[in-house]
């Protein structure tokens, strides 16, 4: 009798145990969801501060539509930069009117050429050079390497790809007239350790915290990935400058 009333007691701590693990479990997670939500929801509007950066600016994606280029300046862009289509998709026809709707506003206008590292680097200095006008005006233009080549059909060598790179970054420098940025992003800089061997400006990308991942100090910093607000119809990508 003694025996089945212990053997009893123990049943109830362990299932009372068991309901604890599952409340505390429940709590966690619940805190978690509301984190993230919240963190969305703030992420939503969220710059960074214009005291430590003033100068701020927006990236506009090929393909993008309805910009307000007048409403994006009235909300803290002092410049603005288009971004092209890669080499190996179709051409965007709507990439000179946003390049003409951003001059007429009395933007500060630079350009981005993304990086395909499956891609020979003078098929991509082609798109650049046949879409972006030779423009003093114009800002230092950017390149964007934030795919690998994993995934290349045929593969392409590490060596291949910062090869073709330089190449490319030698283009686009030339039919400029202006030191390209290179806006680098984590897995690439992982594999290729650009930000040491290539002596350009860096542009990183990180959502709300500070990037640094490039081992060296950055000048444009990608801090909020989708930005909503009035001056376009989608997110935009909010970008600092650090000085």
């Amino acid at each position: 009798m003694a025996r089945s009333s212990r053997s009893t007691r123990g049943k109830r701590k362990k299932g009372g145990l068991r309901r604890w693990v599952f409340r505390a479990v429940a709590l966690i997670l619940l805190i978690a969801i509301g984190f993230a939500a919240w963190l969305w929801w703030d992420m939503r509007s969220w710059r960074p501060d214009a005291a430590l950066y003033p100068e701020q600016g927006a990236v506009i994606a090929s393909g993008a539509s309805g910009t307000r280029f007048e409403t994006l300046g009235a909300i803290g862009a002092d410049f603005v930069y288009l971004e092209l289509a890669s080499a190996g998709a179709a051409p965007d026809p709507g990439f000179a009117t946003r390049l003409s709707a951003a001059l007429d506003a009395g933007m500060k206008v630079g350009i981005v050429q993304p990086f395909d590292p499956c891609l020979r680097a003078d098929q991509q200095s082609a798109r650049f050079t046949r879409m972006v006008p030779r423009n003093a005006e114009l800002l230092r233009p950017a390149i964007a390497l934030r795919r690998t080549a994993v995934g290349c059909d045929p593969a392409v060598s590490d060596a291949a790809v910062e090869s073709e790179l330089m190449t490319l970054v030698n283009q686009i420098e030339m039919h400029a007239q202006k030191p390209v940025i290179l806006q680098l992003g984590g897995d690439f800089e992982a594999r290729h350790r650009t930000a040491r061997s290539t002596a350009r400006d860096l542009w990183l990308v990180r959502d709300r915290a500070k990037p640094d991942y490039a081992g060296r100090p950055w000048l444009l910093w990608s801090a909020n990935s989708q930005l909503i607000s009035e001056a376009s119809e989608e997110p935009i990508e909010w970008v600092v400058v650090q000085r």
